[in-house]
């Protein structure tokens, strides 16, 4: 079998070339990075701890993030806080029951000058299969996104 010597060529040649093309691929065909526009709109991505009972909630585009924490209260209702990585010059949230549902958007409160750390005025009550959808400003523009509440409740498994 390795006495032919365009077999033994194919073998050697073929994985290299396989490279080449899937890196050639990448480079012709990939959206470019670039820095976010002044009066554009973005989407944020819900990340993996969204889905989890974990107390947070990370939404990103590209090196733009913020993160959702929610602290429990003794009523039942809960506290919801925003820190953000970039000064943020307003955000907006509204629960609501489907994606695709518009609610009344409630405007959180800055706790600080540096516009980093936010929080709603007023505790929210959870409720199973929520949806938390967020718009923020940042340097004139407009992130949003949407996630499900599953992280509003935070349980450990020693918690279960």
């Amino acid at each position: 079998m390795f006495k032919n010597k365009h077999l033994l060529a194919a073998l050697l040649i073929a994985p290299i070339l396989s490279i080449v093309a899937y890196v050639g691929t990448d480079l012709a065909l990939s959206e470019k990075p670039h820095a976010a526009k002044e009066g554009e709109t973005y989407k944020l991505a819900a990340q993996s701890n969204c889905r989890y009972t974990s107390g947070l909630c990370d939404l990103k585009n590209g090196d733009f993030g913020i993160q959702f924490r929610s602290d429990p209260q003794s009523s039942g209702e809960l506290t919801l806080s925003l820190t953000a990585k970039y000064p943020l010059q307003g955000v907006r949230v509204a629960l609501v029951e489907t994606p695709s549902e518009q609610g009344i958007p409630l405007t959180m409160a800055a706790t600080d000058d540096s516009g980093l750390r936010w929080q709603l005025p007023q505790a929210v009550a959870p409720a199973n299969d929520q949806w938390l959808q967020v718009a923020v400003q940042a340097n004139n523009t407009l992130y949003y996104g949407d996630t499900e509440t599953t992280f509003f409740v935070y349980q450990t498994l020693l918690d279960q």
